[in-house]
């Protein structure tokens, strides 16, 4: 079992930074695959960004691609989401998430189903 606590959530103003961290337990957290999500208020959870097992290989959404940078140190069980130059409607809760899975594509590391462990979320506000 995989425990998710994401941290580094506040209020910013637009064109602000922000770094979340997510901090997983257990002694697995090198063989994970893992990625952010998001879900503003009365809009689907979507996905942000994902990193492999060892962090050499990202991918992002097109709507934070140039402004958010995710990166892991498996030495501290910690994926950190950087977030640059935040719009507001980068307003959302901000979800971590954890994956067992093989080849990774753009399609699988969007997809929520193929992730097995998930974080409460933390909030991030912007405004204008």
């Amino acid at each position: 079992q995989v425990q998710l606590v994401e941290s580094g959530g506040g209020l910013v103003q637009a064109g602000d930074s922000l770094r979340l961290a997510c901090a997983a337990s257990g002694r697995t957290f090198s063989s994970l695959v893992m990625g952010w999500f998001r879900q503003a208020p009365g809009k689907q959870r979507e996905f942000v960004a994902a990193i492999s097992w060892k962090g050499g290989t990202t991918y992002y959404a097109d709507s934070v691609k140039g402004r958010f940078t995710i990166s892991r140190d498996n030495a501290k069980n910690t994926v950190y989401l950087q977030m640059n130059s935040l719009k507001p409607d980068d307003a959302a809760v901000y979800y971590c998430a954890a994956g067992r899975f093989g080849p990774m594509n753009t399609v699988v590391v969007g997809r929520e189903q193929s992730y097995d462990y998930w974080g409460q979320g933390t909030q991030v506000t912007v405004s204008s």
